[in-house]
C-alpha cells in the first residue's frame, strides 16, 4: 500500500501536549462508548442495523452542515481545503476516513444486542491497536513516523491479549464469535481513519471541517448499504420517540473532530490507546449499570478491561518519559 506524504511536517511535540492529547483520547473513548449503545439500542427499536447507522451517521451531517458554512473558520477551513486538492498537498483518498467510521457504527447496530457493550468494545480495540502500531510505523499519520519500540508493542499485544480473556466466557458460543469479526476489522479501519482525518484537519486547520468531511463520506456510504439493505430486508419499524436515541450523531462530531485535533501531537497509536482507556471504562460502566440483552459483563471481560488499561499504560508512560 502507497502511503500518501503528511499532509502537513510533523512538528516536535513536548510532554505536556502529548498528555493532553491522550487526556482528550480518553473522553474520545468515553463519548465513543456511549455512542455504541445508543446506536446499538436504536437498531434493536427499529429492527435495523444499517438504517441505525444512517440516523446516526445523517443527523450528525446534518447539524455540521448547518455549523461549518456559518462559522468563519469553517468557511476558510474548506476554502484551505480545496486549494490542497488543487495543489496536490492533500489525496481525495484521504478524504475517505468517514467510510471505516461508517462500518465502525453499522457494526454498532448489527452487534451490540448480541455481545455488549464491553465485548463489542474490546474487539475494536484489538483491531484497532494492532492497526494503529502499523500506520504509525508507515507514517501515514499527521505526525509522521513513530518507531516500533518494545513498549508499543508490548502494549498492542497486551491489548490483544485482553480481548481474547474478555470473550473467554463466550467461546462455547462460535456464532458470537463470528459476530465478534466485525467489530474487529472496524478497529482497523479506526486507525486509518484517525490518521487521514488528521491530514485534513491538518491542511484545513478546522476539526469541524474534518468532521464534516468524515460525516460526509461515512453517510454516502451507509445510504448505499441502506438501499441493499431495503431491497433485501425491507422497510425498518417505525421511529422511536425517545430523544436520547438519535444523540449517537452529535456524540460522534465530538470525537471525530477532537481525535482529528489531537492525532497530530499523540500519533495514531497513542491517540488509539487513549481512546481505548475511555472505551472499556465507559463500557464495562454501561453494561454493569443499564446491561444489554447480553446481560452484565462477566469477570473474564472485567478483568480483559483492567488488562487493556495496563496495556494503554506501558505504551504512553515510556514515550512520556523519554521526552
Amino acid at each position: 500500500m502507497t502511503v500518501a506524504p503528511p499532509a502537513v511536517a510533523p512538528v516536535p511535540v513536548s510532554a505536556g501536549r502529548r498528555a493532553a492529547g491522550v487526556a482528550a483520547a480518553i473522553l474520545c473513548g468515553v463519548a465513543l462508548a456511549a455512542q455504541t449503545r445508543i446506536n446499538g439500542e436504536l437498531a434493536v427499536r427499529i429492527d435495523d442495523g444499517i438504517a441505525a447507522a444512517v440516523v446516526s451517521f445523517g443527523s450528525g451531517l446534518l447539524l455540521l452542515a448547518v455549523l461549518v458554512p456559518a462559522m468563519p473558520a469553517g468557511r476558510r477551513g474548506l476554502r484551505r481545503l480545496r486549494e490542497a486538492l488543487r495543489g496536490g498537498g492533500l489525496r481525495p483518498v484521504q478524504l475517505l476516513g468517514g467510510a471505516c467510521g461508517a462500518f465502525l457504527v453499522a457494526s454498532q447496530g448489527l452487534t451490540v444486542a448480541t455481545l455488549g457493550v464491553a465485548v463489542f468494545i474490546v474487539a475494536v480495540v484489538a483491531g484497532q491497536s494492532t492497526s494503529g502500531l502499523l500506520v504509525d510505523h508507515a507514517g501515514a499519520g499527521p505526525a509522521g513516523r513513530q518507531p516500533v519500540t518494545a513498549a508499543r508493542i508490548g502494549g498492542s499485544v497486551l491489548t490483544v491479549l485482553a480481548v481474547l480473556l474478555s470473550v473467554a466466557d463466550r467461546l462455547g458460543h462460535p456464532g458470537t464469535l463470528v459476530l465478534a469479526l466485525l467489530p474487529l476489522a472496524a478497529g482497523v479501519g479506526i486507525a486509518w481513519q484517525q490518521a487521514v482525518n488528521g491530514h485534513v484537519r491538518a491542511v484545513s486547520g478546522s476539526a469541524m471541517v474534518a468532521g464534516f468531511v468524515n460525516f460526509t463520506a461515512g453517510t454516502v456510504v451507509l445510504l448505499v448499504a441502506l438501499a441493499v439493505d431495503l431491497a433485501v430486508r425491507g422497510r425498518p419499524d417505525a421511529l422511536p420517540a425517545d430523544w436520547w436515541l438519535y444523540t449517537g450523531g452529535p456524540i460522534g462530531i465530538v470525537f471525530i473532530a477532537l481525535g482529528a485535533a489531537v492525532v497530530r501531537y499523540t500519533g495514531v497509536l497513542l491517540l488509539g490507546l487513549g481512546m481505548i482507556a475511555g472505551q472499556v471504562t465507559g463500557a464495562v460502566a454501561l453494561d454493569l449499570l443499564v446491561p444489554a440483552s447480553a446481560g452484565r459483563p462477566a469477570g473474564t471481560t472485567l478483568a480483559g478491561a483492567a488488562l487493556t488499561l495496563v496495556a494503554v499504560l506501558i505504551a504512553v508512560l515510556p514515550a512520556r518519559r523519554r521526552r
